[in-house]
């Protein structure tokens, strides 16, 4: 975690622990808004803006040794959505490479600007071809409505969870400026995360 802090004090772009995002009651906090992206009444058009965003940051492309992130998207109530900055914040990550990363959802946005009403958490994999994992689509791993995650070609995916509902859970891929249905999540396995894929 030092050399995670002295990294991300040398580079003026990336988040800032204390300022940006940290950890309240054993959760995490974000600071919102992200100005890297602009807000937008349609919640897509800031899904579309957060890989690139989210890549230039310090060792989002690092692979083995990478650092995953995580975020949220949220409204102040006037049909407006905006991305919180990303946090770093996860398990202690270690000096050897690591076949697996993670981050912790936060569950607070700090916007000075009023209260705001979270609708979706995002996440980084710090790898190519790398979809939304088992582990990401647990239901009980689900803090808000939908889900986003994308990896390093800025795959991105979209997890609808309905948690405690008895319709099926939905996995979606972004293509071409559109979200294609790709598995649903039988309300019987949503508490593994087994998705069942659907043809195109």
């Amino acid at each position: 975690m030092g050399l995670w802090l002295v990294a991300c004090a040398s580079t003026p772009s990336g988040p800032v622990e204390g300022a940006d995002y940290g950890y309240r009651n054993g959760d995490i906090w974000v600071r919102g808004p992200w100005e890297a992206i602009s807000p937008s009444p349609d919640v897509d058009a800031v899904i579309d803006q957060l890989c690139p965003a989210v890549m230039r940051l310090p060792r989002a492309q690092g692979r083995e040794y990478g650092q995953e992130y995580c975020g949220a998207i949220y409204s102040l109530g006037d049909g407006t959505y905006h991305a919180s900055l990303p946090s770093p914040l996860g398990p202690i990550l270690k000096g050897t490479p690591e076949p697996v990363k993670a981050c912790f959802v936060p569950r607070y946005v700090d916007d000075s600007r009023g209260t705001a009403r979270v609708l979706a958490d995002y996440h980084s994999h710090p790898w190519a071809d790398s979809r939304m994992s088992r582990r990401d689509m647990v239901e009980a791993r689900q803090r808000w409505l939908i889900r986003v995650q994308f990896d390093t070609k800025c795959r991105v995916m979209k997890l609808v969870p309905y948690v405690g509902e008895s319709r099926p859970g939905e996995v979606y891929e972004r293509r071409g400026g559109h979200w294609a249905l790709v598995g649903i999540i039988k309300p019987e396995h949503k508490a593994a995360g087994y998705v069942t894929p659907v043809g195109d």
